[in-house]
């Protein structure tokens, strides 16, 4: 027959047991090194989850593309700068471009050749109406930080639309010029990403969708003469991503209002 004494000292110990096993699974649940820590999302602003449906792109069959961005779009490290991307997309869309880029450049950062963007915009003459705008860009604002740049982008994109309200808008973010791709640099992408989808504009992601990898790196990039902007034949690559990417916008299915998916070709 079992004593008190003996019960008492079970009881004990199972509770003794308990605690330890709880006490454990606290500490396990904290340092267990296999399991990532749970990271509390931030509280996403309003702009960020407001989207608009974008409009199907339709082009005419020799379109005429204003090309608007930074030393990418300049031609920077091409062995003329007539060789950059935004000069050879108009061979490969059998159409125009005009090309608008100053090295250096964003939104928020003046740069070598002139001023900000939004500067820029309100310089641009109404009369080339072009077809197409393709406003690219750009890491130069990277470490400008994130305090006023979705207000100086918003500003730069209504002056934009304002001045050819005929013209489609693509937005062309930011392509890494270093590996591992910059904090900032990632920052811009996903504002300007946000940014676009709240106005129902087409965005063209070369981050998103890894056109520059650790594999390709050096095929693109001149890392010496050009200091980490696309070689000539880095800037013809970038062209034909860049009309690949129209080329599957053009045939991307639409949302017509009551929620019914149609095609260009419908």
């Amino acid at each position: 027959m079992t004593s008190g004494r003996t019960r008492r000292r079970a009881r004990v110990t199972a509770l003794i047991t308990v605690l330890v096993l709880a006490v454990s699974g606290a500490v396990l649940g904290v340092w267990r090194p296999w399991v990532p820590a749970p990271v509390e999302a931030a509280p996403l602003a309003a702009e960020e989850t407001v989207t608009v449906a974008p409009t199907a792109l339709v082009l005419p069959e020799h379109p005429r593309v204003l090309v608007f961005g930074d030393s990418w779009t300049y031609g920077a490290a091409a062995n003329v700068p007539s060789l950059g991307y935004a000069y050879v997309l108009a061979e490969l869309l059998d159409g125009e471009t005009i090309v608008d880029g100053v090295r250096g450049s964003g939104y928020l950062k003046p740069g070598i050749d002139g001023p900000d963007f939004g500067t820029r915009i309100a310089a641009l003459d109404p009369a080339v109406s072009p077809d197409l705008i393709i406003i690219q860009g750009s890491i130069n604002d990277r470490e400008q930080g994130a305090d006023g740049y979705r207000d100086a982008v918003n500003a730069a994109w209504d002056a934009l639309a304002a001045t050819y309200p005929d013209a489609a808008i693509v937005v062309l973010g930011p392509a890494p010029h270093a590996l591992p791709v910059a904090a900032g640099t990632s920052r811009i992408d996903k504002d300007l990403a946000a940014l676009a989808a709240a106005r129902g504009w087409w965005y063209i992601s070369p981050l998103q969708d890894e056109w520059i990898t650790e594999e390709n790196y050096l095929d693109v990039i001149d890392v010496e003469v050009g200091r980490r902007h696309p070689s000539t034949d880095g800037h013809r690559y970038l062209a034909e991503k860049v009309a690949s990417a129209l080329a599957d916008i053009a045939a991307a299915p639409v949302t017509e209002a009551g929620g019914a998916e149609t095609t260009p070709s419908e």
